[in-house]
């Protein structure tokens, strides 16, 4: 099965202030009918990129068996998960960058990795605030979610 899941993440441009994922996933099933499934988090205190990488997993995780995915995204953070060597390398290096600077944000990262092993994942870039309809929406979902302050349980109390 394809399942499209367009993504976003906001921390409301302070790391330190509330912040919130969307998350929409689209699929057809075998009857030819389009589902979609939206996920949102609501205030939350961490960064964007955290944010960013909880919409991929909260995605991920809810797809029960192994699928064909394009996972949409305007974060450039998640690039290195999917197009760059930078994990296999981080793995490599206990992960570590650079000369010995820890890598941020390990135990999701860790979680991505596991929610994404079990699929066939293409990773698209959408630049953000083009007007790709998807990528709107999402942006409008995590927006929603910070501005709510409406803790909702999510990825991160899993870890």
């Amino acid at each position: 099965m394809l399942v499209d899941i367009y993504t976003d993440g906001s921390a409301r441009g302070n790391p330190d202030g509330p912040g919130g994922y969307g998350c929409v996933l689209q699929y057809t099933d075998r009857n030819g009918e389009l589902h979609e499934k939206e996920l949102s988090q609501g205030y939350k205190k961490t960064t964007n990129n955290r944010m960013e990488l909880m919409a991929a997993i909260a995605g991920l995780e809810q797809l029960r068996r192994p699928c064909e995915v394009r996972l949409y995204s305007d974060s450039q953070y998640l690039v290195k998960a999917f197009n760059d060597h930078w994990i296999d390398s981080w793995i490599r290096k206990g992960w570590k960058r650079g000369k010995n600077e820890p890598v941020k944000n390990v135990d999701l990262w860790k979680r991505l990795l596991r929610a994404k092993e079990p699929h066939k994942v293409t990773f698209i870039w959408v630049k953000g605030h083009d007007g790709h309809e998807f990528n709107e929406r999402c942006d409008g979902l995590a927006t929603a979610a910070a501005d709510g302050n409406d803790l909702i349980d999510d990825v991160i109390e899993k870890i």
